[in-house]
């Protein structure tokens, strides 16, 4: 009988609570698929624990290197702070090992294209982790949208409206350009903005503002744009920590439907609601509920659609060119923000100041002095 598909070996950098409460799950689900071999973590109490909550024979490593080099895994997830992406991206492909990367994948275009060129080399592939797009309400949703189904996208809004204290941007890398890449624009309406991408496709032309509102960071704390798509819609999108009543939320008006998407932090195919036009049957819109399997969006949904993809030998979803606009739209932003002008997609090129940082050297976003 012909043999399946190899198990793959597994390994983790990074040890905190995303990999340990959002990774360490996903690789339990896929177990009959991978083998979790080892896991790197420059704090050895911190790597104590992960292991001996991994439940199983996870060699131990200080060193990214030193674990590339012993254990040449076919895998590695990494859950680091975002500083540190883009060298343990390339190291691991370098050592030929297929990458998935918590968000952001890196700080800047620039770094983005060492991992490209880094990719062409070695011949294994990165993503990055945009859970959001792989739960089963958000694939029916992305199917009856590019199928033509809903009529043409018209007006979208998309919002991250979430609240962070100064406790939170007490940990040293948040909030600060070298180590975070911006504010919430980068740490956490990414996520809303990548599943609004996914949904309507490519952009064209971005018009942002940026401010710090609250916090004492050298980021914004607040960022909000208007966003005109390729088949012509326009959209909204607003990304705050400033939020006491917090929501996660994409809603999209097509000619013949609504579609709005309400959660926080996951969803599921309850939190999808379509609203039919006046004019369309009843019996058309029936048909839009998503299907009765209720995938959640999460670590476990992308996880096995990376699988899926290293078992065929083709580049996962989350990376490439899905990765790279992702990331220019926050870019884009930002240089829309800072210098009070729209920008166009393909705009920021090398030589551009927002290619080699999401600040653009600005000097009204030098770092500030703190207490």
């Amino acid at each position: 009988m012909p043999s399946g598909p190899p198990r793959r070996r597994v390994a983790v950098i990074g040890t905190g609570a995303i990999v340990s409460g959002g990774h360490l799950p996903a690789l339990r689900s896929h177990a009959g698929r991978l083998d979790l071999v080892a896991a790197v973590d420059v704090d050895e109490t911190r790597l104590r624990a992960f292991r001996d909550a991994a439940g199983a024979d996870v060699a131990g490593y200080t060193s990214t290197d030193a674990m590339l080099d012993a254990v040449r895994p076919d895998l590695v997830l990494i859950g680091t702070p975002p500083s540190l992406h883009r060298e343990q991206t390339v190291a691991a492909l370098e050592s030929g090992a297929w990458v998935l990367c918590e968000k952001p994948l890196c700080l800047s275009l620039a770094e983005y294209d060492e991992i490209a060129e880094a990719e062409k080399a070695s011949g294994a592939h990165a993503s990055v982790v945009f859970q959001h797009r792989y739960g089963s309400g958000a694939v029916h949703a992305r199917e009856l949208i590019t199928s033509g189904e809903l009529g043409a996208p018209l007006v979208a809004h998309c919002q991250t409206t979430w609240h962070r204290d100064a406790d939170y941007y007490a940990v040293p890398w948040r909030g600060r350009w070298a180590t975070e890449g911006g504010g919430p624009t980068m740490g956490h309406g990414i996520h809303q903005f990548d599943l609004l991408l996914h949904l309507l496709g490519p952009w064209t032309e971005i018009r942002a503002m940026a401010a710090r509102l609250v916090h004492d960071t050298e980021g914004e704390d607040v960022s909000t744009a208007l966003v005109r798509f390729a088949n012509g819609a326009l959209a909204t999108v607003v990304n705050s920590v400033l939020s006491p009543d917090e929501v996660s939320r994409i809603r999209v008006d097509c000619a013949d439907a609504t579609v709005e998407l309400t959660h926080l932090y996951g969803h599921r195919n309850d939190d999808w609601v379509y609203t039919p036009a006046p004019h369309v049957p009843a019996g058309r819109a029936a048909a839009w509920r998503t299907p009765a399997a209720d995938v959640p969006s999460s670590h476990t949904a992308q996880l096995g659609a990376l699988l899926d993809a290293y078992d065929n030998g083709v580049r996962p979803p989350g990376g490439g060119a899905d990765a790279r606009a992702t990331l220019e739209l926050a870019a884009a932003l930002y240089k829309s923000a800072f210098t009070g002008q729209p920008v166009h997609a393909g705009e920021i090129a090398p030589g551009d100041p927002y290619h080699r940082a999401m600040h653009g050297d600005h000097p009204h976003w030098a770092p500030k002095e703190r207490a």
